[in-house]
């Protein structure tokens, strides 16, 4: 009895334990395809079905981030791709060096820049409101020549000054008006731009004083800020 018992107990029992193994087999391959599935749906691209292309995007897209010139004074949080686009125009990213004589790589502060042009680029800086400069360099071939003023700071802030300049040489004189560009938008762009005071070549001759070799100019420029 002991050992047909014993069958019994065995056959009769181990079909419950091979069922409940069975179920939960089922209910935990389930549970992992339902997983990995969700797990596909976000790394598989819509469009062209490859798996990864839009993974880390779609994770980006959830962080928020301190913007890089967070050191220099911007505590502002971004989520990701508006921290790049942001960082782009922040008031807060570095100078580039203004000078105009020669490419510079040099970045930083307005203070640091001011002295970095007096010590390496030899530019004669003075306070006030006015100024009134001599120069001679050679003609060349350039078809004009153009005096114009840049704003060492933010361009919403160039914005609310004027300035003029007066440019005389051989017994002529030409004048200009206009709103000083910031140090942001650069020589290249202002040239470009013609926005100053634009000698065309023919003029450039009479104000060399006749020898067609050397523009002798004197400048007088003034600067102001505008009512309110």
């Amino acid at each position: 009895m002991a050992p047909r018992g014993g069958v019994l107990y065995d056959v009769e029992s181990r079909p419950k334990y091979l069922k409940y193994d069975v179920e939960m087999e089922k209910t935990v391959k389930t549970n992992t395809r339902a997983s990995n599935n969700g797990l596909y749906e976000l790394l598989e691209c819509p469009v062209c079905a490859n798996l990864m292309c839009l993974a880390l995007e779609k994770v980006a897209e959830s962080l928020e981030l301190p913007c890089r010139y967070r050191s220099l004074g911007c505590h502002d949080i971004f989520p990701y791709y508006s921290k790049l686009k942001h960082e782009k125009s922040c008031r807060f990213r570095p100078y580039k060096c203004p000078y105009a004589g020669s490419a510079c790589s040099i970045t930083g502060k307005i203070p640091e820049l001011v002295t970095h042009l007096k010590d390496d680029h030899s530019v004669d800086l003075h306070d006030g409101s006015t100024f009134d400069h001599r120069y001679a360099f050679n003609l060349g071939m350039a078809p004009f020549y153009i005096s114009f003023l840049c704003f060492m700071g933010e361009d919403t802030e160039a914005k609310k000054f004027s300035y003029s300049l007066e440019i005389s040489g051989g017994g002529r004189k030409l004048t200009w008006q206009g709103v000083p560009r910031s140090i942001r938008d650069g020589h290249q762009k202002v040239r470009d731009g013609l926005d100053g005071l634009v000698i065309p070549r023919n003029l450039a001759l009479l104000f060399s004083g006749g020898n067609g070799e050397e523009l002798k100019l004197r400048v007088i420029g003034r600067i102001w800020k505008q009512k309110q």
